[in-house]
Order: C-alpha cells, then sequence, then structure tokens
C-alpha cells in the first residue's frame, strides 16, 4: 500500500481495503477464502465458525524493528538525560549502548533467551505476530554469535515468526577505540561469513552516525553483507544527515530505520528502490528530539512508511505497537490508515515479507488480531490503551 500527495492524509478504509461484515476461511494455518459474509461458500461448515461479535479483525501486528535480547537496563541513564545530559555525553563517558554491552556479555544464553521471551509475550499481548530481532549489545565476535543464537532459540519458545538480524555494527567496543578498522574487518572476515554459513540472520544492519559507523565502513560491510546472500538495513539520518539512507537504498536495503534528518533528494533514491522508512516515534519521544521524520516528504515522495517501537533499554524501553500508530498520526501527521499499514502491511515489506504477512488475503498465513472494538481507528485513537481481544497466528489462537 502507497499513497502520496495531500489526499494521503484522507484515505482510510477503501485505500485499506477495510470489508464490513466480513468473514475468512482458515485451512492449514493459511486464509483459504476471504469476502462479505454473505458470499461465505456453503461448503465450509457452519459448526466450525467463530464468531468475533463485531469487532473488527486485523491483521496480525508487524514489529519490525527491535533490539529486544538484552541484559541489564539504562535507568541511571534516563535519569541522567532527565538531569539534561545529552545521548551524546552520556555515551562518551562509557553509558549508553556500552552499558547494556557489558551486561550482555555478563549473561547467559539461558538468561537471554529467557528475558527475551518475557519481551517476546509482551508483544504478543499487544498484536505482534511477527518480530524482527538485531543482535548488537554484543559487539565481538563471540557474544554477537551468542545473541544470535539466542535470537534462534526464541523460536522454540513464542508462537510468532522471528526475523533475525545482525548488528554486529551497532557501536564500535571500547577495546577498539584505538583500531576500529580491525573491529569492521572481524565483521567482514570473521562474524558475516559464520553467520550467513549457519543461517542465524536474514539481514544485516549497520547504525552510520557520528559516534557510530562511517559511511564507508557501512558500504563496506554491506557489499559484504550482499556477496553473502544476506538483506541489508539501516539506522540512518537520525541525529543527523550522513547520506546513509540513500546509500543503503541504492545497494537494495529493505529499509532506513529512523530518518529524522531524511532529505528530498534521500527519500527519492528510496522510493526508486521500493525501501522503506521505519519511523520510530518512541525513540524521538523518549530522547525528547526536536527534528521529526518528515512525514509529508516521505509520502508525497512515494517512499513507504512503516512503524516500530524500536523496544531496546536505552531509547525506547516498551513494547507497545498499538501506542506507536497513536504517534505516528498524532505526533508525526500521519493519517490513521496510514498508521495501521505502517505495523501490518508496510512493516512486513521493511521485513522484506511478501507472503501475505501483515496482510489478510487468500493464500496469506493466518495470523490476525480480534480487537476490543468495532471500529479499526480506535486502535491509534486509544492512546496506550489495550487494543488486543485474542490473537491469532497460523489460525491457532495464541492470546
Amino acid at each position: 500500500m502507497t499513497a502520496t500527495g495531500p489526499a494521503a492524509q484522507r484515505v482510510d478504509d477503501a485505500w485499506l481495503g477495510v470489508i464490513e461484515d466480513a468473514a475468512f476461511v482458515v485451512d492449514a494455518g493459511r486464509i483459504a477464502w476471504l469476502g462479505p459474509r454473505s458470499l461465505l461458500p456453503t461448503r465450509y461448515d457452519a459448526s466450525a465458525q467463530v464468531d468475533v461479535g463485531g469487532r473488527a479483525v486485523l491483521p496480525g501486528l508487524v514489529e519490525c524493528h527491535t533490539h529486544l535480547v538484552y541484559a541489564g537496563d539504562r535507568t541511571r541513564d534516563f535519569a541522567d538525560r532527565c538531569a539534561g545530559e545529552s545521548y551524546e555525553t552520556i555515551a562518551a563517558r562509557g553509558g549508553g549502548i556500552q552499558t547494556t554491552v557489558d551486561a550482555t556479555r555478563r549473561a547467559t544464553q539461558a538468561e537471554l533467551v529467557a528475558v527475551g521471551a518475557e519481551r517476546c509475550r509482551r508483544l504478543l499481548e499487544h498484536g505482534v505476530t511477527t518480530v524482527e530481532i538485531k543482535s548488537g549489545y554484543g559487539l565481538s565476535y563471540e557474544s554477537e554469535l551468542k545473541l544470535l543464537e539466542a535470537v534462534a532459540a526464541l523460536r522454540t519458545r513464542t508462537p510468532q515468526r522471528i526475523v533475525a538480524t545482525c548488528l554486529a555494527a551497532h557501536v564500535v567496543p571500547r577495546e577498539h577505540k584505538a583500531d576500529r578498522s580491525a573491529y569492521v574487518a572481524m565483521i567482514v572476515d570473521r562474524l558475516l561469513p559464520e553467520v550467513a554459513a549457519r543461517g542465524l540472520a536474514r539481514f544485516v544492519d549497520v547504525f552510520c552516525e557520528a559516534g557510530a559507523f562511517t559511511l564507508a565502513e557501512a558500504v563496506e560491510i554491506f557489499e559484504t553483507a550482499r556477496g553473502l546472500g544476506l538483506g541489508i538495513k539501516v539506522h540512518a539520518e537520525q541525529l543527523s544527515h550522513t547520506g546513509a539512507a540513500a546509500r543503503a537504498a541504492s545497494l537494495g536495503a529493505s529499509s532506513a530505520d529512523h530518518v529524522e534528518f531524511v532529505t528530498a533528494s534521500d527519500a527519492a533514491v528510496m522510493a526508486a528502490n521500493d525501501t522503506i522508512a521505519v519511523l520510530l516515534p518512541g525513540a524521538g519521544l523518549f530522547l525528547g528530539a526536536k527534528h521529526k521524520p518528515p512525514v509529508q516528504l516521505l509520502r508525497e515522495a512515494g517512499v513507504g512508511m512503516a512503524l516500530s517501537t524500536d523496544l531496546n533499554p536505552g531509547t525506547s524501553p516498551t513494547a507497545h505497537l498499538p501506542l506507536m500508530t497513536t504517534l505516528g498520526c498524532a505526533w508525526l501527521g500521519m493519517s490513521p490508515a496510514e498508521a495501521v499499514a505502517g505495523v501490518t502491511a508496510q512493516a512486513a515489506r521493511a521485513l522484506g515479507l511478501d507472503d501475505g504477512t501483515g496482510t489478510l488475503r487468500v493464500g496469506g498465513p493466518a495470523d490476525f488480531v480480534v480487537t476490543r472494538w468495532s471500529a479499526w481507528k480506535r486502535v491509534p485513537y486509544e492512546m496506550a490503551g489495550a487494543p488486543v481481544a485474542e490473537t491469532w497466528i497460523g489460525g491457532r489462537q495464541r492470546l
């Protein structure tokens, strides 16, 4: 789904493909028939029907950007920011991501799986049926593999569909500050080949920003990833403009995430390469950001927009994906339809999923959410509410 121009803010039911008084049939975990209930073929057994009482049913929500496998917390960082310190200042004195890295390195894989499973459960309560999970708090060969192995183990601990991303290029760890090229070399020469050989990740991500990785380093990592058959994503244009969104898009990135400082020329490249903009309003709000992603610019360029919690310990410690639809509308200027598409169909596109995930369509997975209301617009309207009554994955009720 893509809408452009001023009329985009007015699209709603027709653009989303809403069917009133609808029915659908599930067979072997997938949708076998869908349409108005009055047209439901008589061959389907009425005794097996489930009546949701007129409540709105949405596709299962897709959480396309999380860092949910980690140990420890960052409450001190939060208090320091509240006292006036900047994110960059906290990171420079050894706080920020490095705090979580230290705690995560100390944790066992079993401990990481346990905390990851609990965070997935919280996402399930909010209707999330597919979740992307990044590494990035290990920042060494052994610890990054431990994290990705923990993500793989979560597939047996949660009913959700999991997409793994290797974010070893999150920040340069302290032991490599004096020789960052050695750390990049470890990623491209040792870690990514091992990750690809073992099938531990579908994507490779890089945080391209001052204080993290340069554009040249990001391109080197992306080209290695592409050569290994891995998809690419990028943390781009969050705190400043680096050119990473456009460069990653030109290399075939599925998404560019954050994009607060994206430009019109960047957006044109993203649109031309079908690179989705993943907007993370929770992080912006939590950090007190004064610069928002330029939704109107992205809309006019024809860039698909997804929404995500950015679930992580330092800048967005929340699993409330429906809240992001509220923030997408009230804070970023999206329409309710764009926001709901942003946590369903557009989020699936950001993960390169073209099997029907994030939609309700014949042949697609029977992943869906039964809301508490008859109107789908109540999802973004009920700020920090509890919109989900039931969550189904593969035709089985999981909540």
